[in-house]
């Protein structure tokens, strides 16, 4: 038996891992070419209405036949484009998130309809009445509103700024769709005012949905595992994930009350949080001039407005950063579209632990320093007794070698005079592999934080890293560690199965190799455990076996 077989099996477990969830991204069944949604008798055949959601015997409103009005918004923290064809938000930048550090100037875009079919739409669906004519009665994301500008800007001495358009029908209804912007804030105030003049009662719901087009490829093995991109919705204390070959497959349809829908992606997310009042969830795959869009979005209670009276339909619309202290504020659960995988239960901790050393030092790279010091001292005594037990096996080595020597043909043999050593010496030929078995669980938690976690996006620490989520443009980092784990290894102790050791003799080089393009920050963390891990195994040695 030999202890380091241990350390060798996670090592190839821990890179199977890697390379299985990698490769589920890249070669999972891309879902097939969208249909046309035919789930709106009303609507069937028309490109414009087609991902409408469904309610029966609805009618949808007056369908503008230009494409309408491009509205510009500016805030300190967004800038919008709504057309004024339904009031559907086309484009939205982020100008305090720059794309990289390479590219100060240019935003990040998250809604993006020229690229990506990637939009916000919301609207008014007409219950009708027996025997009314409901034609024209309620303006959807399709219908053509009238305003008064198309640019908006946040004045410096204002804290908000309001973008009004109007729809008006023939039977005297009257919808006033507002967009409200507050400075500070990624979060858009929408309301649907319906003013009834008609001689007849009002009644309808407000639908507010996301439409997204056809996903982006998934990561690959040197490159990384790429975040979720798809769909989310939340509902009785529950998060549940809407992935795009969720919404090909089968129509999402569930009825309850109150929670949110959103389009999630690499840091970054658009959200409809309406009022506790939502009533159904839906989704729908649709296609528009051979244009795929996945569509998720959720339907309010039906509102009855008496003629002459006038009542408004209130939503909330987050786009903007995974701020998780953000998101805790806006919706319950909202935050869990940080989503940490399988292995939350580490990265959360981690993460607290992290922002609350961040409080102190500023600096994202220290922070990971100073993180790799606390985990090295809570493990410390499991890890000395690891040490302790490795440092032993170096001592008995020699004794090792001769049994390996003398048993040559006869396994059996072998297996019991390594035994036999091990209990005379009272050595655990397993205990060395409990370093590694501490260090792969935190070291996926943090991959994930860096993943996943914008606080860590564009991070800078010193010299060239100005990004901790992306990797060391020069491949220092991955080198050093490379350096550290080599070095490692001669203070361990030699294997005596000579296949073993040509194996760990490539293993530095094998995950220098995959190191090269994981985020920098990660790197960091590997490289200031290695020199721990080596400056405790280095006393444990000179104070067992007597020398280094």
């Amino acid at each position: 038996m030999d202890s380091q077989r241990p350390f060798l099996y996670l090592t190839l477990l821990f890179m199977l891992f890697l390379i299985w969830s990698t490769w589920q991204q890249d070669h999972a069944p891309k879902p097939p070419t969208p249909v046309v949604s035919t789930a709106n008798p009303a609507t069937t055949g028309s490109t414009n209405n087609a991902d409408l959601p469904s309610q029966a015997g609805v009618l949808p409103g007056q369908s503008a036949t230009g494409k309408g009005q491009i509205i510009t918004v500016k805030t300190d923290k967004l800038l919008l484009h709504i057309n004024t064809q339904g009031g559907e938000i086309v484009e939205a930048d982020l100008p305090t998130y720059p794309v990289s550090v390479d590219q100060p100037n240019v935003p990040v875009k998250i809604l993006d309809l020229a690229n990506r079919n990637y939009v916000a739409q919301s609207g008014l669906q007409h219950q009708p009445i027996t025997g009314q004519d409901v034609s024209n009665f309620a303006p959807n994301h399709t219908t053509q509103y009238s305003t008064p500008q198309t640019d908006y800007v946040l004045a410096n001495d204002k804290n908000e700024v309001v973008v009004p358009m109007a729809w008006d029908s023939p039977n005297g209804v009257t919808v006033i769709k507002r967009f409200i912007f507050k400075r500070g804030s990624f979060l858009v105030n929408v309301e649907h005012e319906v003013q009834n003049r008609s001689n007849s009662v009002w009644s309808g719901t407000e639908y507010r949905q996301l439409k997204h087009g056809t996903p982006p490829k998934g990561g690959s093995f040197l490159t990384g595992a790429q975040a979720y991109v798809g769909g989310a919705y939340y509902h009785d204390g529950k998060y549940k994930k809407v992935s795009f070959s969720d919404m090909q497959e089968h129509n999402l349809s569930e009825s309850t009350v109150g929670g949110w829908v959103a389009m999630q992606e690499h840091y970054f997310l658009s959200a409809w949080v309406p009022p506790k009042d939502a009533e159904q969830y839906y989704s729908m795959v649709t296609q528009n001039q051979g244009v795929p869009g996945y569509v998720l979005g959720m339907r309010s209670p039906m509102k009855q407005i008496a003629s002459g009276s006038t009542d408004t339909f209130k939503s909330e619309f987050y786009v903007g950063p995974k701020d998780q202290d953000t998101l805790k504020q806006i919706a319950d659960g909202l935050d869990l579209t940080v989503d940490y995988g399988v292995l939350a239960f580490i990265s959360k901790p981690l993460f607290w632990l992290m922002k609350f050393i961040h409080s102190f030092l500023g600096n994202w790279g220290w922070t990971i320093v100073m993180l790799t010091f606390v985990v090295k001292l809570i493990f410390f005594y499991p890890s000395a007794m690891s040490y302790k037990s490795m440092a032993k096996m170096k001592a008995v080595s020699p004794k090792l070698k001769d049994i390996n020597e003398r048993y040559t043909d006869d396994p059996q043999g072998k297996q019991k005079a390594m035994v036999d050593l091990y209990r005379k010496e009272k050595i655990n030929p397993l205990g060395g592999c409990l370093p590694i078995l501490i260090q792969i669980p935190v070291f996926m938690g943090l991959y994930w934080v860096l993943l996943e976690s914008v606080e860590l996006r564009q991070a800078p620490w010193i010299l060239w890293y100005k990004d901790l989520s992306v990797r060391d443009p020069y491949f220092v980092l991955p080198i050093i560690m490379g350096a550290t784990m080599y070095l490692q290894q001669l203070l361990n102790p030699p294997q005596v199965d000579p296949m073993q050791q040509k194996i760990f003799q490539f293993m530095p080089i094998i995950f220098t190799v995959m190191f090269l393009f994981f985020p920098s920050g990660l790197v960091l963390y590997w490289v200031v455990n290695n020199i721990l891990s080596m400056a405790q195994q280095w006393y444990i040695n000179k104070k067992i076996i007597g020398h280094a």
